[in-house]
């Protein structure tokens, strides 16, 4: 049993989906360090790329991510030109004198929303990747879309990208509270943009449900976990929804006073996942579940499950190379060879300017040295498997298990509360106290600060 869950559950923590996370990121890392990094990275690394789609046909009230609405194609088709340019501008650095193309295991389209792009913008800069990189025949092709706003093109336009995961935005089917998130999105064109993907060839559906929503019930929140279920996708991602409205001004139109509480949240978090368990679906890491025969489910059962700003993911390319205002990249580094974070400028102004000029638009990041890396080992161990063994990862990193010797008196503390059970170097989250693995990696955290209004919500 967790003892003092409330006070750990309204505790302002990371999500962890990097560490260091974006908050620690700096000027420091700029186009030049960039740069550098791309040119000292091996020929033979596999690569991941993102492309970061800053648009929205509107912008909804809960949303923390990096996007604008537009209600005309002007900046949308002016955006798609600058990304062309970003992507060669990358693509050169990367191929050297030699003229390679880089092997690429995995593509993501995020957002905002791609297919605020046509569908015959997406297929010129699918048609760019390719003769760009070299893309592997068993690459996942991955692609956010709002179902209310995807149509014929964008479905051909998806054949011939050879897409073969979609994540769906559903959030909650309440009309109540999809009023006051301003989104208005029925069970039934949900339905019909699944249908639509599946008959386009894409094998691999997502849903993705938020709780702690404004004017959430329980009783209600099951029933969108039903429809969900009824619609049979393969993977379901049940995030908490952050309340950040100092970062998001789109939040402030959020009714603070008709969110739930931290009790209430905790118990939404509770029921969710006995209901999706109960469906048939296996709980992979902190808030995904998938079928069992699901690559996700097959990788968090082999140990083999990764994280990234993407969420949980099976991804196993050791360098990300993103594109797109705000997007962030990450390159492994090694011995004798640096490497870290890189984020590019956050809105399309600057971001253009500079890769018109034929600059990286690299604005911001951070070096990662080998210590940085050790305990990003075990935040990632710990989030994607809710277990670690810090002696295991220590030799692993070339140290010794004494390193983490610091770290144990508050991890201590921690199983006291029955956050996290510790055996000699090995530390297991139990089952009911998985919400809580965050404040486990706060340990090894070594760039966390005190500083409440940073972060939303631990649960």
């Amino acid at each position: 049993m967790v003892r003092n869950a409330a006070r750990y559950a309204s505790a302002k923590l990371p999500r962890y989906t990097s560490y260091p996370t974006a908050a620690e990121f700096g000027p420091d890392v700029d186009a030049g360090t960039y740069s550098a990094w791309l040119d000292a990275l091996p020929a033979e690394t596999d690569l991941s790329l993102y492309l970061h789609v800053p648009f929205c046909a509107e912008l909804c009230h809960y949303c923390g991510c990096t996007t604008t609405a537009v209600k005309r194609y002007g900046p949308v088709a002016d955006f798609v030109e600058v990304l062309a340019l970003e992507i060669g501008l990358v693509a050169d650095r990367l191929a050297g004198r030699g003229g390679v193309r880089r092997p690429v295991s995995h593509i993501h389209w995020g957002g905002g929303t791609p297919t605020t792009l046509s569908g015959a913008d997406m297929e010129w800069i699918g048609s760019l990747l390719k003769e760009r990189f070299d893309i592997r025949p068993d690459a996942e092709i991955a692609v956010e879309i709002d179902p209310r706003r995807v149509g014929e093109k964008h479905l051909a336009a998806f054949r011939a990208l050879g897409v073969n995961r979609a994540s769906v935005g559903v959030q909650d089917f309440d009309p109540v509270v999809q009023k006051a998130i301003g989104r208005i999105q029925t069970v039934e064109e949900t339905r019909g943009a699944i249908a639509g993907l599946r008959a386009a060839g894409v094998a691999g559906v997502n849903v993705d449900l938020v709780y702690g929503l404004p004017y959430q019930t329980p009783d209600g929140f099951s029933r969108t976990l039903d429809a969900v279920v009824a619609m049979a996708p393969d993977r379901i991602a049940l995030f908490g929804y952050a309340h950040v409205p100092w970062m998001k001004r789109n939040q402030a139109l959020i009714p603070e006073a008709a969110l739930p509480s931290t009790e209430e949240r905790l118990a939404f978090a509770e029921r969710s996942t006995a209901e999706l368990k109960a469906a048939g679906y296996v709980l992979v890491g902190l808030d995904h579940f998938a079928r069992p025969d699901d690559p996700l489910a097959l990788a968090a059962a082999e140990g083999d499950l990764h994280r990234n700003f993407q969420g949980y993911t099976t991804d196993r390319a050791s360098a990300l190379v993103a594109f797109g205002p705000s997007a962030i990249g990450s390159l492994p580094g090694g011995v004798g060879r640096p490497g870290g974070y890189v984020q590019n400028h956050a809105t399309v102004g600057p971001w253009r300017t500079a890769i018109r000029e034929g600059h990286l638009a690299t604005a911001r990041g951070a070096e990662v040295d080998a210590d940085t890396r050790l305990d990003a080992a075990v935040i990632e161990r710990l989030m994607c498997s809710l277990a670690v063994d810090l002696a295991e990862v220590a030799v692993a990193h070339r140290r010794c298990p004494s390193r983490f010797a610091p770290s144990l008196p508050a991890i201590d503390r921690l199983a006291a509360d029955g956050l996290v059970v510790r055996t000699g170097w090995k530390l297991a989250i139990p089952v009911e106290a998985r919400a809580f693995v965050r404040h486990v990696c706060a340990v090894f955290d070594g760039y966390r600060r005190d500083v409440p209004q940073r972060h939303a919500a631990a649960v």
